[in-house]
């Protein structure tokens, strides 16, 4: 009979887990992560194609935070789906060899924690994250986004945050306008969908902006949302050619382009939140006004 004691026995320890040098390797992999998007948001705000193409990325990841989206277009703008590897290889397809090196490091938050003055703070690992680009999936064309203009439309003024009224005029040819006295949202009538879309989703994002803000004002909020209206335009397939974003004129102000990189962050994260907020409502209206499928044919 094999004896099998020596399984038991105790073995050589290997070194103590060194809790520091991790520490310091993860915070040193952290600080390059938000080194990269506080330079691609300096980069963005210096650029009207750039800043463009970041709204692209955002309206594609509406469910990821405005730092990602930016780490997104730093590393792979063309992404258009991104998942971890155990979500990949629970899909059955598996990363790439060549690619695996090379993943788009998102930031993700691991839960809150009491700092030292009793304060609570939020951590955050980096994550590592492929585009199915880089992945064994076989790439299906996907079709484009379509809504019956009608449906789109009652789902962007679903559960509305103010009344909406028609008119038939309204200062400087606006389409629609938000008046933040009134509370109360003004569209013209005779408007194409596409044309209605934008006005409306725009003035929409006033009043969202004007309800998170106490200090709002239609001045400083118009860019914010022409850059909402923009995202939920490329969502839900409403032509967007005819939008600029140029250093030239509104689209990019003066104080935006020399602000700290984080306050650039923070305002591209009022412009996602208010994006999602709206397209959120949006899908559940969507959603609830689908026809319900026959899974048999009438005999």
């Amino acid at each position: 009979m094999s004896n099998f004691d020596d399984i038991f026995e105790s073995t050589p320890q290997t070194d103590e887990f060194d809790k520091e040098a991790w520490a310091a390797k993860k915070k040193a992999e952290r600080d390059e992560v938000y080194a990269l998007a506080d330079a691609t948001a300096e980069a963005v705000c210096a650029d009207g194609g750039k800043f463009r193409d970041y709204l692209d990325v955002q309206a594609a990841f509406r469910n990821y935070s405005a730092t990602n989206a930016l780490l997104i277009l730093a590393t792979k703008p063309d992404a258009r789906r991104l998942g971890d590897k155990d979500f990949w290889r629970d899909q059955g397809v598996y990363i790439k060899r060549q690619e695996f090196g090379r993943p788009i490091k998102i930031v993700e938050s691991n839960g809150e924690y009491t700092r030292d003055d009793g304060s609570i703070g939020v951590s955050y690992n980096i994550k590592r994250v492929y585009d199915i680009s880089q992945t064994t999936a076989r790439m299906k064309a996907q079709p484009p986004v379509s809504h019956d203009a009608r449906a789109l439309l009652g789902a962007l003024i679903y559960k509305k945050p103010v009344p909406i009224q028609s008119v038939d005029e309204l200062p400087n040819d606006m389409g629609a306008l938000y008046d933040h006295e009134q509370k109360a949202i003004f569209v013209c009538r005779g408007m194409g969908a596409s044309d209605l879309f934008y006005e409306v989703s725009k003035a929409l994002a006033h009043a969202e902006l004007a309800m998170t803000n106490e200090n709002y004002s239609y001045s400083t909020a118009d860019f914010k949302a022409h850059c909402v209206s923009y995202i939920l335009c490329k969502e839900f397939g409403i032509e967007t050619d005819n939008l600029s974003f140029s250093p030239a004129d509104f689209d990019i102000p003066k104080e935006s382009s020399e602000a700290d990189p984080q306050e650039i962050r923070a305002e591209l994260s009022e412009i996602r939140d208010t994006a999602y907020d709206i397209s959120a409502r949006m899908a559940r209206s969507l959603e609830q006004n689908k026809a319900p499928r026959h899974t048999e044919q009438e005999r």
